[in-house]
């Protein structure tokens, strides 16, 4: 069955991850009595993850004809002869409707009822929820039936216990097959050894049985005296130490040297970090002339964009600067992003090919780069407005989407940011929806 990427906007993208069936339609019936029937409606509706009786509803509402879904056969039909390119189009609308989150376009949703009757989606990418126009016809119809609750995520974390267990103890299973073949195999070619082995060792037992019998018993002696086990041959070893003079003003040198190295280093350590935390030069770095290193940066990075600089030209200039990566890519965000509020996704996804250049300048320098990054994006959300911050899941999709920022250092980001010094800021709660979809969907796929 041939696939189509999920929303008319990701129709040219070939790597997009989400896809669903094309549509398949067939006329049945004449006169009065002919329907229109999607042949593949469930697995349509299944890609979507959502009830095939919505989207069967929804073509009804938007023709004005009847239709219906049988949940036993699967068959959805909808009065009227109409063409497969007219019902595709309506799809799409109902996918910008009920499908696709309103903020990231993802459409991995889930539909809610509030408790004022009002249709909702939360998306698992972003943690956007998204507000349904409930003048919408179809919504009647989601009311007064409404989606299955999916299974919590504890239920999930059981069964993928489960499945793991299982797998294990099958492999387990395999071992011991293998185990068992593998000596069948030998018992062929060693039974007369084995046969001649037992032999001897009948006859050694007689003999052993025979001294036993024929010898005498012990005395009180042999009683008293210690019995060497075989594992602990050391143990009769008697140790002795050079207790004279000159040894033990050796081993006082050796204690003593070993106690003074650790003092210099220790002191040697403390001296340095007195010397990063005070030293004059330090301190010029952090001001100089009155106007901080970041602010000038940010100067330069600002006077180099108003030539119209592109994003190769600017990552040469950026590879010039004088500064870390880190203070590099700070002040780059603070040029690009000054002032941004609501909407600051967007400004992202405009501006993403500077960003390229600016982790491409950084790995020239340092490995890392998107760990810088990630730091650049967690500084500059500390001192963005709330509004701009609340929008840091979407800015880490469209990143993550775009293939700048990997799987792996979000997570590890995320991961030391909540368990170190910082971890009450707010960026981690708003991150925190974009870190469990990322790791839901990682454990869904190797599921499958």
């Amino acid at each position: 069955m041939a696939l189509q990427n999920i929303g008319a906007s990701n129709s040219d993208d070939a790597f997009y991850r989400y896809k669903m069936p094309k549509m398949i339609t067939k006329i049945e019936g004449r006169g009065n009595g002919i329907k229109t029937n999607v042949v593949n409606m469930v697995e349509i509706a299944k890609a979507l993850a959502r009830p095939a009786s919505y989207t069967t509803k929804y073509f009804g509402c938007e023709l004005g004809a009847q239709s219906k879904f049988d949940e036993k056969t699967g068959t959805s039909l909808v009065n009227g002869a109409h063409d497969t390119a007219k019902l595709a189009g309506l799809l799409e609308n109902f996918i910008k409707k009920y499908v696709q989150c309103y903020g990231c376009g993802n459409p991995e949703t889930e539909i809610l009822i509030t408790k004022t009757q009002m249709i909702t989606l939360k998306c698992a990418a972003c943690g956007f929820v998204s507000d349904v126009d409930m003048r919408d016809k179809l919504t009647t119809f989601i009311l007064k039936n409404p989606p299955e609750a999916k299974k919590s995520s504890k239920d999930k974390k059981a069964m993928r216990r489960a499945e793991k267990e299982r797998l294990k103890e099958g492999e387990a299973a395999d071992e011991e097959l293998k185990k068992i073949k593998k000596e069948a195999k030998k018992k062929g070619s060693t039974t007369t050894s084995k046969v001649a082995g037992s032999k001897g060792a009948a006859t050694k037992k007689k003999s052993k049985h025979s001294d036993d019998d024929r010898s005498p018993e012990h005395s009180q002696s042999d009683e008293n005296e210690p019995v060497a086990s075989d594992d602990n041959n050391d143990d009769n070893v008697q140790w002795q130490t050079d207790t004279s003079l000159e040894a033990a003003q050796q081993r006082i040198q050796e204690q003593l040297s070993a106690v003074t190295a650790d003092m210099v280093m220790l002191s040697t350590n403390e001296e340095k970090n007195k010397l990063v935390k005070k030293s004059p030069q330090h301190e010029a770095k952090v001001n100089e002339n009155g106007v901080s290193v970041h602010g000038k940066l940010v100067d330069e990075i600002n006077e180099h964009l108003k030539n119209g600089s592109s994003p190769t030209q600017l990552k040469s200039f950026l590879g010039s600067l004088s500064g870390t990566s880190q203070e590099v890519m700070d002040a780059l965000w603070t040029a690009l992003f000054n002032d941004v509020g609501k909407g600051f996704a967007k400004e992202v996804t405009k501006k993403k090919n500077y960003l390229v250049a600016a982790v491409a300048a950084a790995g020239a320098k340092e490995e890392g780069c998107q760990m810088v990054l990630l730091h650049s994006l967690e500084s500059f959300c500390g001192k963005a407005s709330p509004v701009a911050a609340k929008e840091v899941a979407l800015v880490l999709k469209v990143l993550y989407d775009d293939d700048i920022l990997e799987e792996e250092f979000i997570v590890e980001w995320y991961q030391k940011g909540v368990a170190g010094k910082n971890k009450s800021s707010q960026i981690w709660k708003n991150v925190k929806p974009f870190i469990e979809w990322l790791q839901t969907a990682e454990s869904e796929s190797e599921d499958e």
